[in-house]
This record gives C-alpha cells, sequence and structure tokens, in this order.
C-alpha cells in the first residue's frame, strides 16, 4: 500500500494554536479550516498541541499531519458517506518533551487563533508556580505562559492579541478559561500590562460545538484502508450533522469565514437557547435512556433507537416531555427534534451506551432535572419517562468495587463498568444493599450530587421507589413498557 500524501504542498502559515489532537477537534474544527482552505478563504494551517505528556503527537507527526475523515450518516432518509483527506493540519507538539517549540509558535508573527478541547476537566484553575522555559500542568497555565511570551515579543503590541475559542463542553467555556489566566496572572505576579493587554487585545468567546464523532473504525479499519489504498492510522469518523455556536461578534465571521464556506456556523450575542436545546434534547435524551437500555443488555445507540421497547422511551421522553420544557418555536423545536432522532438512527456511529454512561450522576444533573423541573411546573405533573430514567440510573448505579478499586454493576446476568467520581462510587457502593423507599429518599436528598434535594419535588421519591420496584421485581423491559 502507498503511503498517505499530502496533494498540496505544506507553505501555509501556521495561524492556529490547536490545544487537541484527539479525533473530535480533527473532524471538526480541523474539517472546517481544510473547507475554508480548499475554498481560497483562510490560507493557514493549524499546529496542534498534545495537551497531556501521552497522546498522538508521534502519528500524526509520521503522517504530515494528514489523515482521512469519513463523515456518514443519515440525510433525508438516506445513507450519505464522505471521505476526504484533511491537509489543515501542520503537525503535533508534545509540550512536555519540547516547550521551546511551542512557545517559538505562539510569538509567531502569523499566529491569531487559539482552539482548544482539552476535555471538560480541562478548563480548571489549580495552584501551581510560574516556571518560565517548562510547560505548566493545566491548560489555562499553559495558555497564560505562552500568551506571557507573546505580550513580551510583541512589546504589547494590540494589534497581536489572540482570538481564543475553546470547545470544551462546559458552559461559557470561553468567560471560564479567560477567568483562569487571569488567576494565574494575579498569583504569578505578571505586570500589570500584561493583564490589561490579555483584557483589551486578546478575544475570548464562549462556544457550543455538535458532531458526534466515533473515532478510529477499528472493525472497518483493514477494509477502509483497502479501499483508500494507503495505510492511515488516524482514520477518524464522524457524522455529517455539525454546528459551531459562537458567542461572540460578528465581526469574527470576516477573520474566519464559516459561513461564507457553506458551514454550519452561527455567531450570536446568546448562544443560550441553543445549549438549552442541545443539552436537553440531544444530551438529555441520551442520559435519561441510556441506563435502561444498558440493564437491557443493548450495546449501541443506534441499537437502542430500533428497539420496539427503548426506541419508543426515548421517542417520548424527547417528544412527549423535553419538547415542552424548551423554550423556542415550535417548528424549530420539531426540526430538531427530529434531526436528533435521525443522528440517533446513524448505523455508522458506532456511539457505545456505555461511552455516554460515563458520569452519569453529573451529567443527570445538568441534563436531565432542568427538564424535569421544567415539566413539573408547566404541566403540573411528573414525567414518566424523566423520572423513570432516575430510577433506572439508582439500579444502574448499585455497584460493587474489585480489587483495584474499580466499580461494577450487575442486573440479571449482565455486568458492566460504571464509570464516576470517586464520591459518587463511593456513596453507591456503600449503600448498594439497601432497596426500597428508605434508599431511594437517601439517594434523593444527596445534595451535593443533585444540586439540590429531590425530594423536596412533590412525588418523586414514591415514583422513583415504584420503578425502582418494577425494576427489580418485572425486569427492565417490562418496567418501561409499564410507563409508555
Amino acid at each position: 500500500m502507498n503511503l498517505l500524501k499530502r496533494k498540496t504542498p505544506a507553505t501555509l502559515p501556521v495561524r492556529v494554536l490547536q490545544f487537541g489532537e484527539g479525533n473530535f477537534l480533527r473532524a471538526f474544527v480541523d474539517w472546517m479550516l481544510h473547507e475554508m482552505n480548499k475554498q481560497g478563504k483562510f490560507q493557514g494551517l493549524a499546529q496542534l498541541i498534545q495537551p497531556l505528556p501521552v497522546g498522538m503527537a508521534e502519528p500524526i507527526n509520521a503522517q504530515d499531519g494528514l489523515y482521512t475523515l469519513i463523515l456518514r450518516g443519515i440525510a433525508d432518509g438516506k445513507v450519505v458517506e464522505k471521505r476526504e483527506v484533511i491537509e489543515s493540519v501542520k503537525g503535533c507538539l508534545n509540550p512536555y518533551e519540547n516547550w521551546n517549540a511551542v512557545v517559538e509558535c505562539a510569538v509567531s508573527d502569523d499566529l491569531r487563533f487559539v482552539f482548544s478541547n482539552t476535555t471538560e476537566a480541562g478548563i480548571e484553575y489549580k495552584p501551581e508556580p510560574y516556571a518560565p522555559g517548562r510547560c505548566p500542568t493545566t491548560y489555562p497555565a499553559k495558555l497564560t505562559s505562552l500568551v506571557f511570551e507573546r505580550w513580551k515579543a510583541f512589546r504589547g503590541d494590540p494589534a497581536k492579541g489572540l482570538v481564543v475559542i475553546p470547545c470544551e463542553l462546559i458552559d461559557r467555556n470561553g468567560a471560564t478559561l479567560k477567568q483562569c489566566m487571569k488567576q494565574y496572572a494575579a498569583d504569578w505576579k505578571l505586570p500589570e500590562e500584561f493583564s490589561s493587554w490579555l483584557e483589551s487585545a486578546c478575544l475570548f468567546v464562549n462556544t457550543l460545538v455538535d458532531r458526534i464523532v466515533a473515532g478510529y473504525p477499528r472493525g472497518e479499519a483493514e477494509k477502509i484502508e483497502a479501499e483508500l489504498g494507503y495505510r492511515d492510522r488516524l482514520l477518524d469518523c464522524g457524522e455529517i450533522f455539525h454546528l459551531f455556536v459562537i458567542e461572540g461578534p460578528e465581526s469574527i465571521l470576516r477573520e474566519l469565514p464559516f459561513t461564507e464556506c457553506g458551514l454550519n456556523v452561527i455567531v450570536t450575542d446568546n448562544q443560550a437557547p441553543y445549549r438549552t436545546r442541545k443539552v436537553r434534547f440531544l444530551n438529555g435524551a441520551h442520559t435519561a435512556n441510556v441506563p435502561a437500555a444498558i440493564l437491557g443488555g443493548l450495546t449501541l445507540v443506534d441499537e437502542m433507537m430500533e428497539d420496539p421497547v427503548f426506541g419508543q422511551m426515548i421517542r417520548k421522553a424527547i417528544y412527549d416531555e423535553i419538547f415542552h420544557t424548551v423554550d423556542l418555536p415550535e417548528k424549530e423545536k420539531k426540526e430538531f427534534a427530529d434531526s436528533v432522532v435521525e443522528r440517533f438512527r446513524n448505523p455508522f456511529a458506532h456511539h457505545r451506551l456505555l461511552s455516554i454512561s460515563l458520569n452519569s450522576v453529573s451529567k443527570w444533573k445538568v441534563r436531565v432535572l432542568p427538564s424535569l423541573l421544567d415539566y413539573v411546573r408547566i404541566r403540573g405533573e411528573l414525567p414518566q419517562v424523566l423520572a423513570f430514567s432516575l430510577a433506572a440510573l439508582l439500579r444502574f448505579y448499585r455497584i460493587e468495587m474489585d480489587g483495584e478499586g474499580k466499580a461494577y454493576g450487575s442486573y440479571r446476568g449482565i455486568r458492566y463498568p460504571v464509570s464516576d467520581s470517586p464520591e459518587v462510587l463511593a456513596f453507591f457502593a456503600e449503600h448498594a444493599e439497601r432497596t426500597g423507599k428508605e434508599a431511594v429518599v437517601r439517594a434523593l436528598g444527596k445534595t451535593d450530587f443533585w444540586g439540590m434535594d429531590l425530594n423536596t419535588i412533590p412525588g418523586l421519591a414514591e415514583l422513583v421507589a415504584k420503578d425502582l420496584e418494577r425494576i427489580d421485581g418485572d425486569g427492565i423491559r417490562d418496567a418501561v413498557e409499564a410507563i409508555l
């Protein structure tokens, strides 16, 4: 087989510093940069930075930053697949081994944008000393150190500020990142002029990203490579759908002509409605239904959607319950809800239910609880599926810890791993033997889990206890059928 080769010379300037080299950014941001370059409207490359000591720098550099992106899914009821070599990546640096090279990139005259996806835990503040010449630990500390080097190199020139566009899935990601950086500047006693420049010359925007990315197609890689005619250790697979919401000035589209190039990017002064829509319909539907589907022996999202019982459950959650809690025009809600169902049915996504189940307690609090509370407020009654989802969650978290400190649950012959914070796992492992309403009340009363005492929601504890009894007695499938 021939090796993957670049069709166009890598002579474009590096205009983007990108923290994160994983599947998502390569199928989202780097794909968008590639699209804009193809149309001659951006003319820049991304220098990737590996955020952790262990990562993808070696295989990325071995392939000269090139990789094949496969986008596939169902559009208007038809199967669609696109394959393309992405040429927008210059390469990847490991900052723990070559910090000076990262600094050199940060002070480049061509650099203008910073993108990142360092996971939800990546944008955090942890006190650490300022150590010039050495790679800091947290992402905000790394960026603070690099931006300070840039400020020094250009002597505070306001024209040399950066546009910082984080893609981490936390609310107000840009504002949070900026606040962390200001804290490091204060801790490190950096000049006041630098902090002022950071505030006035650099633009931090909040974002919302949306594309399901399956990543490397392990089961199909050999077949795909045979069809392509070359080896590619960085094959990346994602869905056709994409949405990028940027809360910032319209002027950003002059420098990043996303919409001009036909990309589904929205620049707005308020991303809240878009975030609510996505978090409740897409993420909320996942979190509300996945634990039950796992207990039912299912493995993938599309399998859940085609199941006659669990598929009906998720549609009832979306159209009969969550739908009423989103304050947007009916037509817009219906179109988005329909698109979510179509995306969940994508047989190419290979989206594993167990992957979605990670940290389900905090996810249920953010993604499902607001819909449940609004439904009660609007309709004056409890939503059957969303309440049931809490019962399924509690049953899913009936766990035991093994000798290595890993948590496992079991249900009618099905054994599955459970991943969450140490505090959450410790609580459920300690109370695994307790069942009945008393156990439900105790779990619902964990205000540090839910942000409130769920027992204060009229009738919820009783309904959850009843649903949990059905799950244990009749089986998960019969218990779901009882609420449909």
